[in-house]
């Protein structure tokens, strides 16, 4: 299913015809269209790798349990007083999510008080493994501690949304990667059922401008019948699909460009070490900017900062507030900060969501080194003006924990699934695809705008749900809205036109459900999309 037009098409012509509740719809058509093109399904995911397994208990720290996180780690713990001290997150937050950040986090604090900014505590999975090989590849696959796949749950996702890749692209609708990571190579979380990625990498910052300024090549054109001859076809086919992108992404980046205003940090202002005090995340968002600025259609970007397997040396001795782990913390929460501030000084923060990940948390009681093992559970850290902002379960437990180590109290399949269905709008059979199908029903209420079809409000109720699905004759929209708000419910088909106009009217109720007629449509794919005076929500369906 394509949904990369949805709404595209529209324009103040299309609907200025129309009526709303008995008053001509051109008096509220310029409201109308804004609020619809901000469900749009062009979204994009900055996936943010923060490799090595991420100190969690210093990144967002349980204040109602100070004594304890103090007692377990004092020679890594982070001071509650003077003038490095731990940064409280929310203060109006009940006691059990009373949380504080480390004061390095300034601008995911800034962020958050903006509500374009989450955490999601205690993520993880069961037996959870804390080799950093296997660890990473379980999250990259988005399986369980015993599974073992060949592909990842980006890579399967894309290639439901994306049929016939590679040989069918790029294209004239999809002349882009459909991925790009930073790495040195394409990581399992790209990885499709059979064949090459769904993307492309870049080996670092640099990798991308040798990238765009050398594009060509002579390739075979038979291997041998043998293991090498098809990791060799396999490389081949991989390093043509790249150059084949390389000119595009160049002119993209030619067209793009970065707000003059905003300077990406490159160096820790305090005491690291050196080779920690560079920023080297700053200029892989940099140039994604650039590229979105430029128009590029790719939807998910892997990013990368190294350096958090904090054995040793994790704070200097002589104040834990700074040192290897603060200058990390640092680097992400500013470099992401510049990234949002950047594509809202130029109208392209609303469509961009970035999320943290690390193949697990460090251990609760710090070593001798000034550091932390290898641990479980960890929080993830969610960015972007499309979230609803928030912390999202309980502080973890410190007098309960699983081995000496935090347990999980969130799957993370269920963020990942969120992500999936209601930031980019991913129907039941790609969420089947991705593996994600049975946490469809119990995944997190993280945006504000979702694009599923079931879209689930603080209080447990539908703010917008479109059943059956798939629909014959009839569909019914429920939705959840102010009593007495005018209402305006329409579909449109993938290409973003508008189809039919199903009905407006005053909600008589904060719950509305009405029964519609859709035996006029053409069996295929639509939108349904209901937009109140409290609500603008969107939902896919299906006409069989």
């Amino acid at each position: 299913m394509n949904r990369r037009k949805f709404l595209k098409n529209i324009s103040l012509a299309s609907v200025s015809a129309l009526a709303f509740n008995s008053i001509p719809l051109n008096t509220f058509a310029s409201r109308f269209v804004k609020l619809a093109l901000t469900g749009n399904s062009d979204r994009v995911l900055i996936f943010i790798q923060l490799h090595g397994g991420n100190d969690g208990l210093n990144t967002v720290i349980p204040l109602n349990q100070y004594s304890e996180y103090y007692n377990v780690r004092p020679n890594i713990a982070l001071p509650y007083t003077g003038s490095r001290q731990i940064l409280t997150l929310d203060s109006t937050l009940p006691d059990i999510q009373l949380a504080g950040i480390h004061p390095d986090m300034v601008g995911f604090k800034e962020m958050y008080d903006a509500k374009k900014a989450a955490v999601v505590q205690n993520v993880g999975y069961e037996n959870t493994s804390m080799s950093h090989f296997r660890g990473r590849d379980i999250y990259f696959m988005g399986g369980g501690y015993n599974d073992y796949f060949d592909s990842g749950w980006l890579g399967r996702f894309l290639e439901d949304e994306y049929p016939g890749y590679p040989d069918s692209y790029p294209n004239t609708d999809n002349p882009d990667p459909l991925a790009i990571e930073f790495g040195n190579n394409a990581t399992l979380a790209l990885h499709r059922e059979e064949g090459i990625p769904s993307g492309i990498a870049i080996s670092n910052p640099e990798g991308f401008f040798d990238l765009v300024n050398s594009v060509g090549g002579n390739y075979p054109d038979t291997f041998p019948d043998s293991y090498y001859g098809n990791e060799l076809e396999y490389l081949t086919s991989f390093e043509r699909k790249t150059n084949q992108y390389a000119e595009r992404l160049q002119q993209v980046y030619t067209n793009g460009t970065n707000s003059p205003s905003i300077v990406y940090p490159t160096k820790y202002p305090l005491n690291a070490p050196p080779q920690y005090s560079y920023n080297g995340l700053s200029e892989q968002l940099r140039i994604v900017a650039r590229l979105l600025s430029g128009g590029i259609k790719t939807r998910i970007f892997l990013v990368r900062l190294t350096g958090f397997d904090t054995h040793a040396s994790q704070v200097e001795t002589y104040d834990t507030s700074m040192g290897r782990h603060a200058a990390l913390l640092y680097h992400l929460s500013s470099a992401t900060k510049a990234f949002f501030d950047d594509l809202k000084l130029q109208n392209l923060d609303e469509k961009v969501v970035g999320m943290t990940y690390s193949e697990f948390g460090r251990r609760v009681y710090s070593n001798a080194g000034y550091g932390s093992d290898h641990g479980k559970a960890q929080p993830v850290l969610l960015f972007g003006p499309g979230l609803k902002g928030g912390v999202y379960g309980e502080n973890p437990d410190l007098n309960n924990l699983d081995g000496g180590n935090l347990r999980y109290t969130v799957d993370y399949r269920r963020v990942y699934a969120s992500v999936l269905m209601d930031w980019f709008g991913a129907s039941e059979t790609a969420m089947n695809a991705s593996m994600f199908g049975e946490h469809i029903n119990n995944r997190l209420d993280l945006f504000s705008n979702p694009l599923s079809s079931k879209s689930i409000n603080s209080n447990g109720s539908y703010e917008l749900n479109v059943f059956p699905n798939p629909a014959v004759s009839e569909i019914n929209v429920q939705f959840t809205t102010n009593a007495g708000s005018t209402y305006f419910v329409a579909v449109y088909n993938m290409q973003g036109a508008l189809v039919s106009t199903l009905g407006s009217g005053k909600s008589h109720s904060e719950n509305c459900l009405i029964t519609f007629n859709i035996s006029g449509l053409s069996q295929g794919s639509y939108i349904c999309s209901v937009v109140s005076d409290s609500i603008k929500r969107n939902a896919f369906f299906q006409k069989l």
